[in-house]
Protein backbone atom coordinates (compact mmCIF):
# COMPACT_ATOMS: atom_id res chain seq x y z
CA UNK A 1 0.00 0.00 0.00
CA UNK A 2 2.56 2.13 0.74
CA UNK A 3 4.41 1.53 -2.53
CA UNK A 4 1.60 2.34 -4.33
CA UNK A 5 1.08 5.61 -2.58
CA UNK A 6 4.84 6.75 -3.25
CA UNK A 7 4.16 5.84 -7.19
CA UNK A 8 0.70 7.90 -7.36
CA UNK A 9 1.97 11.13 -5.17
CA UNK A 10 5.42 10.97 -7.53
CA UNK A 11 3.10 10.51 -10.81
CA UNK A 12 0.93 13.42 -9.76
CA UNK A 13 4.29 16.06 -9.01
CA UNK A 14 5.91 14.94 -12.41
CA UNK A 15 2.70 15.68 -14.52
CA UNK A 16 1.09 18.62 -12.63
CA UNK A 17 2.26 21.88 -11.37
CA UNK A 18 0.46 24.84 -10.53
CA UNK A 19 0.07 28.76 -10.70
CA UNK A 20 2.69 29.40 -7.92
CA UNK A 21 5.31 27.22 -9.50
CA UNK A 22 4.81 27.86 -12.80
CA UNK A 23 5.38 31.90 -11.95
CA UNK A 24 8.45 31.11 -10.54
CA UNK A 25 9.38 29.12 -13.03
CA UNK A 26 8.62 31.96 -15.57
CA UNK A 27 10.85 34.17 -13.26
CA UNK A 28 13.79 31.78 -13.50
CA UNK A 29 13.75 31.81 -17.25
CA UNK A 30 12.90 28.21 -17.23
CA UNK A 31 12.53 26.63 -20.55
CA UNK A 32 9.15 25.85 -21.51
CA UNK A 33 5.71 27.25 -22.86
CA UNK A 34 2.65 27.67 -20.92
CA UNK A 35 -0.74 26.96 -23.50
CA UNK A 36 -4.29 28.53 -22.60
CA UNK A 37 -5.95 25.73 -24.08
CA UNK A 38 -9.37 28.15 -23.76
CA UNK A 39 -11.41 28.86 -26.76
CA UNK A 40 -11.10 32.48 -28.26
CA UNK A 41 -13.57 34.35 -26.25
CA UNK A 42 -12.20 33.18 -22.75
CA UNK A 43 -8.68 34.11 -23.90
CA UNK A 44 -9.84 37.46 -24.90
CA UNK A 45 -11.08 38.03 -22.18
CA UNK A 46 -8.29 37.49 -20.09
CA UNK A 47 -4.92 35.11 -20.01
CA UNK A 48 -1.88 34.34 -18.15
CA UNK A 49 0.86 36.69 -19.21
CA UNK A 50 3.29 34.76 -21.30
CA UNK A 51 0.54 32.28 -22.67
CA UNK A 52 0.28 30.84 -26.12
CA UNK A 53 -3.43 30.28 -26.88
CA UNK A 54 -3.87 26.88 -28.53
CA UNK A 55 -7.33 25.15 -27.73
CA UNK A 56 -7.41 21.62 -27.34
CA UNK A 57 -9.35 20.99 -30.45
CA UNK A 58 -6.55 22.67 -32.27
CA UNK A 59 -3.23 21.05 -30.60
CA UNK A 60 -2.69 18.08 -32.74
CA UNK A 61 -2.38 20.25 -35.85
CA UNK A 62 -0.68 23.14 -34.98
CA UNK A 63 1.22 21.93 -32.07
CA UNK A 64 3.88 20.13 -34.23
CA UNK A 65 4.51 23.08 -36.40
CA UNK A 66 4.71 25.27 -33.58
CA UNK A 67 6.33 23.81 -30.23
CA UNK A 68 9.67 22.06 -30.94
CA UNK A 69 9.11 18.79 -29.95
CA UNK A 70 11.98 19.15 -27.36
CA UNK A 71 10.33 22.11 -25.48
CA UNK A 72 8.32 20.97 -22.03
CA UNK A 73 4.96 21.99 -22.26
CA UNK A 74 2.53 23.47 -19.44
CA UNK A 75 -1.07 23.95 -20.03
CA UNK A 76 -4.11 25.37 -18.05
CA UNK A 77 -7.58 26.06 -18.94
CA UNK A 78 -10.61 27.48 -16.53
CA UNK A 79 -10.06 25.93 -13.28
CA UNK A 80 -10.32 23.10 -10.86
CA UNK A 81 -13.61 22.79 -12.01
CA UNK A 82 -13.03 22.05 -15.88
CA UNK A 83 -10.88 18.86 -17.20
CA UNK A 84 -10.69 20.94 -20.47
CA UNK A 85 -6.53 21.18 -19.49
CA UNK A 86 -6.22 17.11 -18.89
CA UNK A 87 -7.43 16.93 -22.20
CA UNK A 88 -5.10 19.51 -23.74
CA UNK A 89 -1.80 17.15 -21.53
CA UNK A 90 -3.71 13.91 -23.18
CA UNK A 91 -3.51 15.52 -26.44
CA UNK A 92 0.37 17.17 -26.35
CA UNK A 93 1.37 13.45 -24.60
CA UNK A 94 0.18 11.73 -27.53
CA UNK A 95 2.25 14.23 -29.70
CA UNK A 96 5.09 12.88 -27.57
CA UNK A 97 5.53 16.00 -25.72
CA UNK A 98 7.13 16.20 -21.80
CA UNK A 99 4.11 17.95 -20.57
CA UNK A 100 2.40 19.16 -17.04
CA UNK A 101 -0.79 20.21 -16.01
CA UNK A 102 -1.43 23.57 -14.15
CA UNK A 103 -3.77 22.38 -11.76
CA UNK A 104 -6.20 24.94 -10.13
CA UNK A 105 -5.93 27.06 -14.27
CA UNK A 106 -6.66 30.39 -14.41
CA UNK A 107 -9.07 30.29 -11.77
CA UNK A 108 -6.02 30.03 -9.44
CA UNK A 109 -3.81 31.91 -11.51
CA UNK A 110 -5.85 35.16 -10.90
CA UNK A 111 -6.82 34.74 -7.24
CA UNK A 112 -3.30 34.21 -6.59
CA UNK A 113 -2.95 37.73 -7.89
CA UNK A 114 -0.36 36.25 -10.72
CA UNK A 115 0.67 38.28 -13.73
CA UNK A 116 -2.27 38.28 -16.39
CA UNK A 117 -3.03 40.32 -20.02
CA UNK A 118 -5.71 40.73 -22.02
CA UNK A 119 -7.08 42.36 -25.58
CA UNK A 120 -5.70 45.68 -24.19
CA UNK A 121 -2.62 44.71 -22.83
CA UNK A 122 -0.75 43.72 -19.67
CA UNK A 123 -1.90 44.08 -16.00
CA UNK A 124 -1.66 42.77 -12.72
CA UNK A 125 -5.33 41.58 -10.88
CA UNK A 126 -5.92 43.63 -8.44
CA UNK A 127 -6.85 42.13 -5.12
CA UNK A 128 -5.41 38.87 -3.95
CA UNK A 129 -7.96 36.35 -2.40
CA UNK A 130 -7.05 35.90 1.07
CA UNK A 131 -7.37 31.96 0.90
CA UNK A 132 -5.73 31.26 -2.01
CA UNK A 133 -2.26 33.66 -1.27
CA UNK A 134 -2.61 35.37 2.39
CA UNK A 135 -0.73 38.26 2.66
CA UNK A 136 2.87 37.29 4.71
CA UNK A 137 1.76 33.89 5.12
CA UNK A 138 3.69 31.48 2.65
CA UNK A 139 2.34 27.24 2.63
CA UNK A 140 6.05 26.57 2.26
CA UNK A 141 5.10 23.69 0.15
Amino acid sequence: MTEDAIEHFSAKLRFETDPSDVHAAFERGERFVLIDSRAAAAWNHGRVAGAVHLPTAEIEERAPGSIPLDTPVVVYCWGPGCNGSTRAALAFSRLGYEVREMIGGYEYWVREGLPTEDESGRRMTASVDPLTAPRGIGCAC
